[in-house]
Order: structure tokens, then C-alpha cells, then sequence
């Protein structure tokens, strides 16, 4: 039980975990409160998403829905010292890559979706 509590603080846990929350609530709301018109403040905002409005439409439907399974896999993700216990520069090395990872999934699945949908854009 000690050991598991001690794991919450590490830094594989944190990062990931807490961006992984991050990343769901801010999908969440990005899925409830949409951004009804292209803009540069809100949203996922790429040239791709840009180009017309039913592009962003989608654009930001499909990125909220993978950023939502990103968040939960990422949380998920985090429970990993916790059976592995590795050491702490190890720990920080693989919670910061896998947000990196995360983020880098994101954008090419996301353009990926927009390019098979809209072929002629």
C-alpha cells in the first residue's frame, strides 16, 4: 500500500495523469461548447480545419472524440510505475514522451481524418 502511494507522486504518474485529465475535460467541453465559426482563439484550429466551415465543423467533432480516448489512455497509462517502479530521470523521460506522443497522435490522426473525408480541399 505504501509503495503504490509513493508511486502517485512520481513523475510518470503525474504528468501523464494530469494531462490526461487535462486533455479529457478540455474535449469535453470542446464536444459540449463547440466553436460554432472558424476562428484563431478557440478550438482545433490547423490550416486543414480551417479552410471551410464544414471542414472546422468536423475537424472539431473527430478531435474531441480522439483527444477524450487520448486523456482516458493517458490516465491509464500513468498506473504503469506502479507495477514497474522505475527509477526517477527514467520515470520523467517516459511521462513527458508520452504526451508528446499523445499530442503528436492527435494532430496526424486528426488531419488524416480531414484529408480522407475531404479528398478535394
Amino acid at each position: 500500500m505504501e509503495k503504490i502511494l509513493i508511486s502517485i507522486c512520481d513523475k510518470i504518474f503525474v504528468v501523464p495523469f494530469t494531462t490526461g485529465i487535462l486533455f479529457f475535460i478540455v474535449a469535453a467541453i470542446t464536444l459540449v461548447f463547440p466553436p460554432k465559426k472558424i476562428n484563431w482563439l478557440y478550438g482545433y484550429r490547423t490550416r486543414a480545419s480551417m479552410k471551410n466551415q464544414q471542414i472546422w465543423d468536423f475537424a472539431q467533432r473527430y478531435s474531441g472524440v480522439k483527444m477524450m480516448q487520448i486523456g482516458l489512455a493517458l490516465s491509464i497509462f500513468s498506473l504503469l510505475n506502479v507495477v514497474l517502479g522505475l527509477n526517477d530521470s527514467f520515470q520523467l523521460m517516459i511521462g513527458l514522451s508520452s504526451v508528446i506522443i499523445a499530442c503528436a497522435y492527435l494532430f496526424l490522426v486528426t488531419e488524416s481524418a480531414i484529408r480522407k473525408k475531404f479528398p478535394n480541399q
